[in-house]
């Protein structure tokens, strides 16, 4: 409302509010990182020239003691994507390495500030320089690789749909950012049975945009044509399908795909355990009789 309505009261207001960033009392940072995080969603701020000011001042926010001001400055940075986005470009680098800091803040038991910079940074992604983001895609998508099997959903959505944003940068960087999707590719398969229908959600997008990087077009016209949002799915003939194709393009996975499915015989979701040994089952029916000698039998019956 601020925004919209008191335009010209506004830089009195943040040039008062600037030195309570720097307060000893938490409520008083909180606040006013909050307020700041808000109204960098408005353009109004760059009509200001209030931009610069209040990015430097979230940026410097980022090593706060306290982590809800950590996230709410974060939450400020990827709000440019919204409020002035013809800026992002000009403070890219920077944008990005404040993001990638708190995606590996490590005085965040719950992950606040890790979601947080996961969510602003899909966001921001659009409007960034691609080499600015090819010099950051392989360590991002590693860091974000753990959060896939979260206990938390929304850790599990919003890392997952930042993967399947991030391929879009994968061409200067293919065979690398392949071994990448190859490493995700059996979780998120196996969180299409995921018990939360916004983590499924994620899964199907994240899957349709690394179809196009896989090389096998009879793997990327399945994830366009069954994975669409407003689709419901057969799983087990769907990946009946699936394992044909990846045993025809890439026979000399089986094993790595078989001892990534073997994690899942012991995961908390029931859905997703069933989902592992069905995936191998039909990984090993397709699989030429040669190939079969990479399957580690004693493993595989022990489950381990």
């Amino acid at each position: 409302a601020m925004a919209r309505h008191a335009g010209p009261r506004l830089p009195l207001i943040v040039k008062n509010l600037i030195p309570t960033l720097n307060s000893v009392f938490d409520s008083q940072r909180i606040t006013t990182t909050a307020f700041f995080a808000e109204l960098l969603n408005s353009n109004v701020v760059n009509d200001l020239i209030l931009l610069e000011t209040m990015m430097d001042n979230m940026t410097g926010r980022q090593k706060d003691a306290c982590t809800l001001v950590r996230m709410l400055a974060l939450r400020g940075l990827g709000n440019i994507a919204s409020g002035s986005p013809e800026k992002v470009r000009k403070h890219g680098a920077k944008l990005l390495a404040s993001m990638v800091n708190g995606m590996d803040d490590k005085d965040d038991p719950h992950n606040l500030v890790a979601l947080e910079a996961m969510s602003s940074l899909s966001k921001l992604l659009d409007h960034l320089e691609e080499r600015d983001i090819q010099s950051m895609l392989l360590h991002i998508a590693i860091r974000i690789r753990p959060f896939f099997d979260s206990e938390q959903p929304d850790l599990r959505r919003t890392s997952i749909v930042l993967f399947g944003n991030l391929t879009k940068f994968s061409q200067g960087n293919c065979e690398v950012f392949f071994e990448q999707i190859l490493n995700g590719l059996v979780t998120l398969l196996l969180h299409l049975q995921d018990p939360k229908p916004e983590v499924v959600k994620a899964c199907k997008f994240a899957l349709r945009m690394c179809g196009p990087n896989m090389g096998c077009d009879g793997l990327c016209d399945m994830f366009l044509n069954h994975l669409r949002e407003d689709r419901s799915l057969h799983y087990g003939e769907f990946m009946n399908n699936v394992c044909k194709h990846l045993m025809q393009s890439y026979p000399e996975m089986l094993n790595r795909l078989i001892l990534t499915n073997l994690f899942y015989f012991k995961s908390n979701w029931v859905d997703i355990r069933a989902a592992a040994p069905m995936f191998i089952g039909f990984l090993v029916l397709h699989v030429d009789e040669d190939q079969c000698q990479q399957v580690d039998l004693d493993q595989l019956i022990s489950g381990e």
